[in-house]
């Protein structure tokens, strides 16, 4: 079993990142249920952005893609900046985005999109408000994909309003509701990948689309 985490920071890798701080946590929890556990930050990588498996040009977004086909459990770990979820996250859902275009990505007897079978969860920081909209963000876009959600897989930590401390500054690794949050979610997505990796979704989505088309008007 294994899980991959995308640290999507803005900050470069020799900075301190609390959301790194946050998924190395999640690592140490992922090392009790026996899980291998792998953290990469999208910023030690040149990723165009686009919504092509290879945007060329020396994009190195495959080597990532090619990560994400090996595991069992994904994870977009991201801070808030400005109220929103950081541009690096949604550079990973824009990307994974070709996964609809792309029949390289998809079982060609099923049609079945790549990320079936895979358990997604979330991460978020930040030193305000926000982490509800940003967690909805990520987990509806790897849902839409093809991940299966589990219950209660977004941990998080957010300080207070105008705060200037993040994650570690400000204690966040003894604080109870994340690190309640961080356990319920290692769990449920090591319990769900075992599950899915024994019960294979059984969906035909070649099949299913036929049956739309039947009963359905042209576009």
């Amino acid at each position: 079993m294994k899980a991959l985490i995308i640290n999507c920071t803005l900050k470069r890798s020799q900075d301190f990142s609390n959301t790194g701080a946050l998924a190395n946590r999640a690592l140490e929890i992922f090392k009790e249920q026996n899980v291998e556990t792998e953290i990469i930050r999208l910023n030690d990588y040149n990723i165009k952005t686009g919504n092509s498996s290879d945007e060329g040009g020396g994009d190195e977004w495959p080597l990532i893609l090619e990560k994400i086909k090996k595991c069992q459990i994904f994870i977009i770990a991201a801070p808030i900046w400005m109220g929103h979820l950081a541009s690096n996250a949604q550079k990973v859902i824009e990307r994974l985005d070709a996964i609809f275009r792309d029949k390289s990505l998809s079982d060609e007897t099923n049609g079945q999109y790549m990320p079936y079978g895979k358990v997604g969860g979330c991460l978020i920081t930040g030193n305000e408000d926000g982490a509800h909209s940003c967690a909805a963000q990520v987990l509806w876009a790897l849902q839409e994909v093809g991940f299966t959600i589990p219950p209660n897989v977004n941990a998080y930590w957010v300080g207070k309003a105008g705060g200037e401390k993040d994650y570690v500054e400000a204690g966040g690794e003894r604080y109870l509701y994340t690190n309640r949050t961080l356990r319920y979610m290692v769990a449920n997505l090591s319990w769900f990948a075992n599950l899915l990796l024994n019960n294979p979704i059984a969906t035909n989505l070649l099949e299913e689309g036929r049956k739309a088309e039947s009963e359905s008007d042209k576009a």
